[in-house]
């Protein structure tokens, strides 16, 4: 299996996806913004289309589209305050309308199913690179916010009281949200990507270990479920995307059965 040039792009991606989704996912969480990563999910999907459309690569266009979605719905949150789920429901729509009237034209000169789904079979040399460029990027990026997005996560005021840019290290964080899913979309595919940003976080919050180490967790969790989803789906010829969510379920169930044996 692993002498297969395409089992080898996937893995590759699949370590960069496991590290950026739970990491970005455990402050989306907590933040109780955890379905932010489901309403930029299907705004790639708009990214996506506008690059088959118009002949460009539909990772970049869905980066910068998601990317500019996640700004607006930073940008929302001061008209909307106290109904902070209305905004994400106004950029899906937007996003979703967008999606459906590009693919409809016809001119998508791609498999679309393949970003939907994911597909092992279709990650190029090409793709495999943007992917690692922006990956690298949002882990540095993520690096050198960690501190100011830990402080915000918890208390925004607090954190604006001490002299913290909320509002730019928010937008920043929007940008890494969007490049997290654009790396992800054509391993998991559109659809599940957020379960990778939920469930590995969901399992290690468990433990009850305070951040660095639920922090820790999450991204062992989403190596394991990536990687058992990934040989599953060759092994069963199913799409990735779904079998790597469904690992992640079955994972959280694990570690809810495990700690109700152990308190007992």
């Amino acid at each position: 299996m692993l002498q297969y040039s395409f089992m080898q792009n996937a893995i590759i991606a699949g370590i960069f996806i496991s590290i950026l989704c739970p990491a970005v996912g455990t402050f989306l969480v907590l933040k109780r913004y955890s379905m932010m990563g489901d309403t930029l999910s299907h705004s790639s999907l708009a990214g996506v289309a506008i690059g088959l459309v118009f002949g460009y690569n539909p990772i970049l266009t869905s980066f910068i589209f998601t990317s500019l979605a996640g700004v607006t719905i930073e940008f929302l949150r001061n008209y909307y305050k106290k109904y902070a789920e209305l905004i994400l429901v106004i950029i899906l729509t937007l996003s979703v309308g967008i999606a459906i009237v590009l693919i409809s034209t016809g001119k998508a000169n791609a498999n679309v199913n393949s970003y939907l789904f994911g597909s092992i079979l279709t990650v190029s040399k090409s793709e495999l690179y943007t992917v690692f460029s922006l990956s690298i990027i949002s882990v540095l990026t993520l690096s050198m916010l960690y501190n100011e997005l830990l402080y915000i996560t918890f208390d925004e005021n607090g954190a604006k009281v001490c002299g913290i840019k909320v509002r730019l290290i928010n937008y920043l964080f929007a940008l890494l949200v969007g490049a997290t899913i654009s790396v992800s979309i054509r391993i998991l595919g559109i659809l599940v990507i957020s379960s990778m940003i939920a469930m590995p976080v969901a399992a290690s919050l468990q433990f009850h270990r305070g951040f660095k180490l639920t922090f820790i967790f999450s991204i062992v969790f989403g190596f394991a479920d990536i990687l058992v989803g990934l040989f599953l789906s060759y092994y069963i010829n199913s799409a990735p995307g779904g079998t790597i969510a469904l690992t992640s379920v079955f994972t959280l169930l694990i570690v809810l059965v495990y700690k109700k044996l152990f308190n007992r």
